[in-house]
């Protein structure tokens, strides 16, 4: 039986539907000791990761595993005087030590700041002090410890730096120490309040916000993994994404083994599709998710069988109709998309049980309570565009959420007026429940006296074969206000031109209503992009300003 049934109960409707869940827990409770631990007790051969990268080495690791190594790297932080309460950056991309220090730093209660290797000296510069990291492991490669040493250096922070795998000046071999260390280690104390992950969001304004969460974080990943990803009890779940960013939270870990599924890892730094679907039929990959991007490149190169895979799952950004139409009509599989943020949890998805429909975000999380509001507060009726809001239980505690935003109390303040968490995004309801995307509302234009979202126009845009990346803004007009500005980059094999432009505008403004038409079309290189890739949106208004 999965372990996640001890810490949460469960209520369907009378198609087998989750309807409610509502989570318990030790007041002490900690991922590590309370379901690595458990797991490793009792059943210590199952299977918890499969690894592989590029160089065909491959390792597999039961929880007896996991406990053993993350037991020795906790007692090599310890031994480092790392402990409840310290900051210990990890750059590990998908290496398999992740797995290790990760549950070690939990089991100490320290707070682990996952992190990209991408990062530059001054990205690495601001982290390191905004958090005031006192320990730093990280890979050998991409020159992540020369830019550890400049950043250390220029800040002049004192902290302890550890590297896996090889020998680098100034860093203590983190696989060397861990070969000497002793594998057990005594129940540290901690509390399911203390801060266990600090993610720095890569905003589209200003420098990134450092999120804090506590250590009920992992068990509202049970939906996640149970109800959105489907992954299964002796299944093998297989997540795209870098350890440095939230999703690997949302798909490599918590949820994952809380509900008895091994997860995948393929250790890559250039994507290949053919290689990842050799990588998912060789292993027998039963549930996959990856951002849109990832079934784009699978459509666009043909998408192969996948015969043991049964379920597929998308979030991150938009994902076009023509996508989500040929990859299920390849594979049978419906795409099943989601919706949240880095401060949150899973808030809505197309959940077990339901019929994917293309483009929405689905239904609500059983997880939460959400609602739909106007700028005064007073909930939106059904199809008008409001914001989505959490509204917390009576007691006032919502597993999952943030708990606050590193050395920033007036912006937590903030988002958390009225009672009610504001997550910034807009979204409507239909007559049949689904919600629906609308953008952020910073990003909402106001054309011609009606609002428009960039999203639902970038649906319709990433329709054309032409468009590889697409966004949408407003810019100044005289006449309406705002007018819709469409900046592409082309596919390859398309060069920007007057009759290209009138083509686009034609096939897109065919399909929307007259007040959501594409008024101007730039073509770009390149769009500006955070480092975790999202658009940039502010920097293109503020091109069209200038310019």
């Amino acid at each position: 039986m999965s372990i996640y049934r001890n810490f949460c109960r469960e209520t369907f409707d009378a198609s087998g539907n989750l309807e409610s869940i509502r989570l318990h827990y030790p007041e002490n409770f900690n991922f590590g000791y309370d379901v690595v631990d458990v797991i490793a007790d009792q059943t210590p051969d199952k299977m918890a990761l499969v690894w592989c990268n590029t160089e065909n080495e491959e390792h597999i690791f039961t929880f007896a595993d996991i406990r053993k190594f993350s037991n020795q790297a906790a007692n090599v932080f310890r031994n480092a005087g790392i402990g409840r309460g310290d900051r210990v950056m990890v750059i590990l991309k998908r290496h398999f030590e992740y797995w290790f220090v990760a549950v070690a730093l939990h089991k100490l209660g320290a707070t682990m700041i996952p992190a990209t290797h991408m990062l530059t000296v001054k990205d690495l510069e601001y982290r390191i002090k905004a958090a005031g990291v006192q320990g730093i492991v990280c890979t050998p490669q991409n020159e992540v410890p020369r830019k550890i040493r400049e950043a250390v250096k220029s800040t002049g922070t004192v902290c302890k730096l550890w590297c896996v795998q090889a020998e680098e000046e100034g860093f203590a071999n983190l696989t060397r120490q861990m070969a000497a260390a002793e594998d057990r280690i005594k129940r540290q104390q901690t509390l399911v309040t203390d801060p266990m992950l600090l993610y720095f969001t890569s905003g589209t304004t200003g420098q990134p916000k450092g999120v804090i969460h506590d250590f009920s974080y992992p068990l509202a990943h049970i939906v996640t993994a149970k109800y959105w990803q489907q992954a299964e009890e002796d299944g093998l779940h297989f997540t795209v994404a870098e350890t440095g960013w939230a999703k690997a939270s949302w798909g490599k870990i918590y949820g994952q083994w809380l509900v008895g599924s091994a997860v995948m890892v393929y250790d890559f730094d250039n994507f290949d599709p053919k290689q990842l679907t050799t990588i998912i039929n060789h292993y027998g990959v039963t549930s996959f998710c990856a951002p849109p991007t990832v079934y784009r490149y699978l459509v666009r190169k043909g998408v192969p069988d996948m015969p043991r895979l049964r379920h597929a799952s998308t979030a991150g950004e938009m994902l076009a109709p023509e996508v989500f139409r040929r990859f299920t009509e390849r594979t049978g599989i419906p795409l099943c998309e989601g919706y949240g943020q880095t401060e949150t949890t899973l808030l809505m998805a197309n959940f077990k049980g339901q019929s994917p429909v293309e483009g929405s975000m689905g239904k609500i999380s059983p997880m939460y309570r959400i609602e739909l509001r106007a700028k005064n507060g007073e909930p939106t009726p059904v199809g008008e565009i409001g914001e989505v809001v959490i509204v917390p239980p009576e007691n006032g505690r919502q597993p999952g959420v943030f708990c606050g935003y590193l050395n920033h109390g007036e912006q937590y303040d903030y988002v958390w007026r009225d009672g009610v968490y504001h997550t910034g995004d807009a979204a409507w309801q239909d007559e049949n429940g689904l919600y629906w995307f609308h953008g952020r509302f910073d990003d909402i234009i106001k054309t011609g006296g009606f609002r428009v979202g960039p999203y639902e126009v970038e649906h319709v845009l990433a329709e054309h074969p032409a468009v590889a990346e697409c966004s949408v803004i407003g810019v100044p007009d005289a006449l309406r206000g705002q007018a819709i500005k469409a900046v592409i980059v082309l596919c390859s094999g398309y060069a920007a031109s007057k009759e290209l432009e009138k083509e686009i505008k034609d096939f897109c403004n065919g399909k929307l209503a007259e007040y959501k038409w594409i008024r101007m079309v730039e073509f770009v290189q390149e769009l500006p992009k955070t480092i975790s890739g999202k658009i940039k949106k502010t920097e293109l208004r503020q091109r069209t300003v200038e310019n």
